[in-house]
Protein backbone atom coordinates (compact mmCIF):
# COMPACT_ATOMS: atom_id res chain seq x y z
CA UNK A 1 0.00 0.00 0.00
CA UNK A 2 2.70 2.52 1.18
CA UNK A 3 4.77 1.70 -2.53
CA UNK A 4 1.47 2.62 -4.39
CA UNK A 5 0.96 5.66 -2.61
CA UNK A 6 4.91 6.52 -2.85
CA UNK A 7 4.51 6.08 -6.84
CA UNK A 8 0.88 8.17 -6.80
CA UNK A 9 2.67 11.34 -4.86
CA UNK A 10 6.03 10.83 -7.37
CA UNK A 11 3.33 10.80 -10.82
CA UNK A 12 1.72 13.90 -9.52
CA UNK A 13 4.84 15.82 -8.62
CA UNK A 14 6.14 14.85 -11.93
CA UNK A 15 2.62 16.11 -13.63
CA UNK A 16 2.82 18.95 -11.81
CA UNK A 17 2.21 21.96 -14.71
CA UNK A 18 4.77 23.52 -16.65
CA UNK A 19 3.00 26.81 -15.11
CA UNK A 20 -0.39 28.34 -14.26
CA UNK A 21 -0.56 31.49 -15.99
CA UNK A 22 -3.47 34.30 -14.46
CA UNK A 23 -5.66 35.86 -17.52
CA UNK A 24 -3.72 39.08 -16.72
CA UNK A 25 -0.46 37.33 -17.53
CA UNK A 26 -1.55 34.88 -20.18
CA UNK A 27 -3.62 37.69 -22.51
CA UNK A 28 -1.82 40.86 -21.07
CA UNK A 29 -3.07 42.85 -24.30
CA UNK A 30 -6.55 42.29 -24.01
CA UNK A 31 -6.98 43.42 -19.49
CA UNK A 32 -7.41 47.25 -21.06
CA UNK A 33 -10.21 46.25 -23.20
CA UNK A 34 -12.20 44.30 -20.43
CA UNK A 35 -14.91 46.15 -17.68
CA UNK A 36 -14.33 45.58 -14.25
CA UNK A 37 -17.12 43.31 -14.44
CA UNK A 38 -15.11 40.95 -16.96
CA UNK A 39 -12.00 41.42 -15.53
CA UNK A 40 -13.90 40.31 -12.27
CA UNK A 41 -15.07 37.01 -14.14
CA UNK A 42 -11.66 36.01 -15.31
CA UNK A 43 -9.44 36.96 -12.58
CA UNK A 44 -9.82 33.48 -10.49
CA UNK A 45 -9.19 31.25 -13.70
CA UNK A 46 -5.47 29.57 -13.73
CA UNK A 47 -4.25 28.65 -17.48
CA UNK A 48 -2.30 25.21 -16.96
CA UNK A 49 0.16 23.54 -19.42
CA UNK A 50 2.03 20.19 -18.93
CA UNK A 51 1.53 16.88 -17.77
CA UNK A 52 -1.61 16.86 -16.13
CA UNK A 53 -3.46 14.36 -14.35
CA UNK A 54 -6.76 14.41 -14.37
CA UNK A 55 -9.70 12.39 -12.79
CA UNK A 56 -7.77 11.31 -9.20
CA UNK A 57 -4.82 9.31 -11.60
CA UNK A 58 -7.09 8.19 -14.41
CA UNK A 59 -5.57 9.53 -16.86
CA UNK A 60 -3.00 12.41 -18.16
CA UNK A 61 -3.37 14.96 -20.13
CA UNK A 62 0.14 16.66 -21.98
CA UNK A 63 -0.94 20.12 -22.70
CA UNK A 64 1.48 21.65 -24.98
CA UNK A 65 2.06 25.16 -25.38
CA UNK A 66 -0.38 25.78 -28.21
CA UNK A 67 -3.10 24.76 -25.39
CA UNK A 68 -4.07 25.42 -22.16
CA UNK A 69 -6.20 23.36 -19.56
CA UNK A 70 -8.49 24.75 -17.23
CA UNK A 71 -9.00 22.55 -13.82
CA UNK A 72 -12.74 21.65 -12.76
CA UNK A 73 -13.32 24.74 -10.92
CA UNK A 74 -12.35 26.55 -13.51
CA UNK A 75 -14.11 25.04 -15.93
CA UNK A 76 -17.11 25.29 -13.97
CA UNK A 77 -16.70 28.83 -13.09
CA UNK A 78 -16.62 29.51 -17.23
CA UNK A 79 -19.60 27.36 -18.55
CA UNK A 80 -21.64 28.58 -15.97
CA UNK A 81 -20.83 31.81 -14.63
CA UNK A 82 -19.01 33.31 -18.24
CA UNK A 83 -20.95 31.28 -20.72
CA UNK A 84 -24.41 31.29 -18.52
CA UNK A 85 -25.16 27.62 -18.77
CA UNK A 86 -26.94 26.12 -15.98
CA UNK A 87 -25.35 23.85 -12.99
CA UNK A 88 -24.32 20.58 -14.23
CA UNK A 89 -21.80 17.62 -13.44
CA UNK A 90 -18.77 18.58 -13.28
CA UNK A 91 -16.30 18.09 -16.27
CA UNK A 92 -13.08 16.93 -15.50
CA UNK A 93 -11.23 20.20 -17.15
CA UNK A 94 -11.19 21.99 -20.76
CA UNK A 95 -9.08 22.34 -22.93
CA UNK A 96 -8.79 25.77 -25.44
CA UNK A 97 -6.21 27.22 -27.81
CA UNK A 98 -3.63 29.31 -26.14
CA UNK A 99 -4.88 32.24 -28.69
CA UNK A 100 -8.52 32.24 -28.00
CA UNK A 101 -9.41 33.13 -24.20
CA UNK A 102 -12.74 31.73 -22.91
CA UNK A 103 -14.12 35.45 -22.60
CA UNK A 104 -14.27 35.62 -26.44
CA UNK A 105 -15.62 33.78 -29.58
CA UNK A 106 -13.08 33.01 -32.80
CA UNK A 107 -11.56 29.39 -31.99
CA UNK A 108 -13.18 26.17 -29.92
CA UNK A 109 -13.26 24.66 -26.66
CA UNK A 110 -13.21 21.28 -25.48
CA UNK A 111 -14.76 19.85 -22.67
CA UNK A 112 -13.81 16.33 -21.05
CA UNK A 113 -15.43 13.95 -18.81
CA UNK A 114 -15.31 10.30 -17.81
CA UNK A 115 -18.28 7.79 -18.43
CA UNK A 116 -18.19 4.68 -16.41
CA UNK A 117 -19.82 2.27 -18.34
CA UNK A 118 -17.61 -0.21 -18.28
CA UNK A 119 -15.29 -2.05 -20.75
CA UNK A 120 -16.11 -0.97 -24.11
CA UNK A 121 -15.33 -3.90 -26.88
CA UNK A 122 -14.64 -3.10 -30.12
CA UNK A 123 -15.46 -6.20 -32.14
CA UNK A 124 -18.17 -4.76 -34.11
CA UNK A 125 -15.85 -1.77 -35.32
CA UNK A 126 -16.03 -2.64 -38.44
CA UNK A 127 -19.45 -4.04 -38.82
CA UNK A 128 -21.44 -1.17 -37.96
CA UNK A 129 -23.39 1.28 -41.06
CA UNK A 130 -22.88 4.57 -39.65
CA UNK A 131 -24.94 6.32 -42.89
CA UNK A 132 -28.12 3.70 -40.99
CA UNK A 133 -27.12 5.16 -37.65
CA UNK A 134 -27.36 8.38 -39.29
CA UNK A 135 -30.53 8.00 -40.23
CA UNK A 136 -31.65 6.57 -36.72
CA UNK A 137 -30.14 9.53 -35.60
CA UNK A 138 -32.07 12.13 -37.69
CA UNK A 139 -35.28 10.46 -36.87
CA UNK A 140 -34.82 10.69 -33.17
CA UNK A 141 -34.04 14.40 -33.76
CA UNK A 142 -37.10 14.85 -35.26
CA UNK A 143 -39.06 13.58 -32.45
CA UNK A 144 -36.96 15.09 -30.06
CA UNK A 145 -37.50 18.63 -32.23
CA UNK A 146 -40.82 18.17 -31.73
CA UNK A 147 -40.87 17.64 -28.16
CA UNK A 148 -38.77 20.90 -28.26
CA UNK A 149 -41.43 23.00 -29.67
CA UNK A 150 -44.16 21.48 -27.57
CA UNK A 151 -42.29 22.81 -24.17
CA UNK A 152 -41.79 25.64 -25.92
CA UNK A 153 -37.89 25.53 -26.77
CA UNK A 154 -36.29 25.91 -30.03
CA UNK A 155 -36.04 23.52 -33.08
CA UNK A 156 -32.95 21.01 -33.70
CA UNK A 157 -31.97 19.48 -37.01
CA UNK A 158 -29.40 17.10 -37.18
CA UNK A 159 -28.13 17.77 -40.89
CA UNK A 160 -25.65 15.41 -41.09
CA UNK A 161 -22.09 13.80 -40.22
CA UNK A 162 -19.48 16.67 -40.58
CA UNK A 163 -16.86 13.91 -40.39
CA UNK A 164 -17.73 10.37 -40.47
CA UNK A 165 -17.29 8.06 -37.68
CA UNK A 166 -13.68 6.39 -37.50
CA UNK A 167 -12.17 4.29 -35.20
CA UNK A 168 -8.59 3.96 -34.91
CA UNK A 169 -7.76 0.56 -33.15
CA UNK A 170 -4.48 0.82 -32.17
CA UNK A 171 -5.08 3.58 -29.69
CA UNK A 172 -8.60 2.37 -29.12
CA UNK A 173 -10.03 6.41 -30.16
CA UNK A 174 -13.27 7.05 -31.93
CA UNK A 175 -14.28 10.29 -32.98
CA UNK A 176 -16.85 11.63 -35.31
CA UNK A 177 -18.65 14.93 -35.82
CA UNK A 178 -22.49 16.16 -36.32
CA UNK A 179 -23.60 19.38 -37.89
CA UNK A 180 -26.48 21.02 -36.25
CA UNK A 181 -29.07 23.50 -36.78
CA UNK A 182 -31.34 25.43 -34.43
CA UNK A 183 -34.01 27.38 -33.98
CA UNK A 184 -33.59 28.25 -38.31
CA UNK A 185 -30.24 29.96 -37.98
CA UNK A 186 -28.52 29.83 -40.56
CA UNK A 187 -25.06 29.74 -38.98
CA UNK A 188 -25.22 26.18 -37.85
CA UNK A 189 -23.46 24.15 -34.89
CA UNK A 190 -20.58 21.32 -35.15
CA UNK A 191 -20.61 19.16 -32.60
CA UNK A 192 -16.98 17.49 -32.65
CA UNK A 193 -17.05 14.02 -30.44
CA UNK A 194 -13.72 11.61 -29.16
CA UNK A 195 -14.45 8.48 -27.21
CA UNK A 196 -11.05 7.24 -26.04
CA UNK A 197 -11.43 3.82 -24.91
CA UNK A 198 -10.31 2.89 -21.34
CA UNK A 199 -10.92 -0.22 -18.80
CA UNK A 200 -13.75 0.96 -17.17
CA UNK A 201 -15.52 3.43 -19.44
CA UNK A 202 -14.56 6.04 -21.81
CA UNK A 203 -13.48 9.75 -21.64
CA UNK A 204 -15.16 11.63 -23.69
CA UNK A 205 -14.07 14.76 -25.32
CA UNK A 206 -16.56 17.31 -27.23
CA UNK A 207 -15.30 20.19 -29.12
CA UNK A 208 -17.49 23.23 -28.76
CA UNK A 209 -17.43 25.64 -31.71
CA UNK A 210 -19.63 26.40 -34.53
CA UNK A 211 -19.41 25.23 -38.71
CA UNK A 212 -17.58 27.87 -39.33
CA UNK A 213 -14.30 26.49 -37.35
CA UNK A 214 -14.32 22.98 -38.73
CA UNK A 215 -11.02 23.44 -40.43
CA UNK A 216 -9.38 24.62 -37.45
CA UNK A 217 -10.78 22.04 -35.21
CA UNK A 218 -9.89 19.54 -38.29
CA UNK A 219 -5.86 21.22 -38.01
CA UNK A 220 -5.77 20.76 -33.90
CA UNK A 221 -7.59 17.12 -34.30
CA UNK A 222 -3.93 15.39 -34.71
CA UNK A 223 -2.18 17.09 -31.32
CA UNK A 224 -5.49 16.83 -29.22
CA UNK A 225 -5.92 13.04 -30.12
CA UNK A 226 -2.13 12.56 -29.34
CA UNK A 227 -2.73 14.64 -25.86
CA UNK A 228 -4.44 11.94 -23.65
CA UNK A 229 -3.60 8.85 -22.23
CA UNK A 230 -5.07 6.68 -19.84
CA UNK A 231 -2.65 5.92 -16.79
CA UNK A 232 -1.10 2.70 -15.66
CA UNK A 233 -4.48 0.11 -14.31
CA UNK A 234 -6.83 2.36 -16.26
CA UNK A 235 -5.83 1.84 -19.64
CA UNK A 236 -8.02 -0.49 -22.24
CA UNK A 237 -4.94 -3.42 -22.02
CA UNK A 238 -5.37 -3.49 -18.26
CA UNK A 239 -9.16 -5.31 -18.54
CA UNK A 240 -9.76 -8.25 -16.38
CA UNK A 241 -12.63 -10.08 -17.79
CA UNK A 242 -12.95 -11.93 -14.20
CA UNK A 243 -13.60 -8.88 -12.23
CA UNK A 244 -13.91 -6.18 -14.60
CA UNK A 245 -17.63 -4.93 -15.99
CA UNK A 246 -18.36 -5.16 -19.63
CA UNK A 247 -20.21 -2.05 -20.98
CA UNK A 248 -24.00 -2.82 -22.80
CA UNK A 249 -22.67 -1.13 -25.86
CA UNK A 250 -20.23 -1.71 -28.54
CA UNK A 251 -18.57 1.15 -31.13
CA UNK A 252 -21.86 1.38 -33.30
CA UNK A 253 -23.40 2.26 -29.53
CA UNK A 254 -21.53 4.91 -28.76
CA UNK A 255 -21.89 6.96 -32.17
CA UNK A 256 -25.66 6.10 -31.81
CA UNK A 257 -26.26 7.99 -28.58
CA UNK A 258 -28.61 10.10 -28.20
CA UNK A 259 -28.27 13.77 -29.88
CA UNK A 260 -29.18 15.31 -26.24
CA UNK A 261 -26.87 15.33 -23.01
CA UNK A 262 -24.05 16.75 -21.50
CA UNK A 263 -22.65 19.74 -23.27
CA UNK A 264 -25.43 22.46 -22.44
CA UNK A 265 -25.60 25.48 -24.70
CA UNK A 266 -22.52 26.03 -25.19
CA UNK A 267 -22.22 24.94 -29.11
CA UNK A 268 -25.52 26.64 -29.47
CA UNK A 269 -23.92 29.90 -28.36
CA UNK A 270 -21.49 30.35 -30.58
CA UNK A 271 -23.72 30.22 -32.94
CA UNK A 272 -24.77 33.69 -32.45
CA UNK A 273 -21.09 35.16 -32.65
CA UNK A 274 -21.40 34.33 -36.62
CA UNK A 275 -22.53 37.64 -37.49
CA UNK A 276 -19.15 39.13 -35.98
CA UNK A 277 -17.36 36.32 -37.69
CA UNK A 278 -14.53 38.82 -38.56
CA UNK A 279 -13.18 39.80 -35.30
CA UNK A 280 -10.78 37.79 -33.40
CA UNK A 281 -11.84 38.86 -29.99
CA UNK A 282 -16.04 39.68 -29.02
CA UNK A 283 -17.26 38.86 -25.68
CA UNK A 284 -19.41 36.03 -25.03
CA UNK A 285 -20.57 37.53 -21.71
CA UNK A 286 -23.58 39.06 -23.37
CA UNK A 287 -24.87 35.41 -23.87
CA UNK A 288 -25.84 34.59 -20.71
CA UNK A 289 -28.78 37.21 -20.47
CA UNK A 290 -29.69 36.06 -24.01
CA UNK A 291 -30.23 32.92 -22.52
CA UNK A 292 -32.27 33.84 -19.46
CA UNK A 293 -34.10 35.84 -21.42
CA UNK A 294 -34.64 33.56 -24.49
CA UNK A 295 -35.39 30.20 -22.92
CA UNK A 296 -37.40 28.61 -19.89
CA UNK A 297 -34.20 26.35 -19.07
CA UNK A 298 -31.34 25.36 -21.13
CA UNK A 299 -30.83 22.20 -22.59
CA UNK A 300 -28.31 20.05 -23.61
CA UNK A 301 -26.37 19.09 -26.52
CA UNK A 302 -24.33 15.50 -27.03
CA UNK A 303 -21.90 13.79 -28.12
Amino acid sequence: MLRKISALLCALLMAAPIWAKSFSEMYPDLVDQLTPEDLELVKTLDFQQGDIIIGNGLATLKVGPEFYYLNPSNSGHVLEKIWGNPPSDPVLGMIFPADISPLHSGGWGMTIWFEELGYVSDEDANSNDYNQILTDLQADTVAESKWRQEQGYGSIELIGWAEPPLYEQARRILYWAKELKFDGNPDHTLNFNIRILGRKGVLVQNFITGMDQIDRVKGDLPAVLDMTSFNDGNRYADFDPSIDKVAAVGIGGLVAGKVLAKTGLLAVALIFLKKAWFLLFIPLIWLKNLFTNRRKKPTELDG
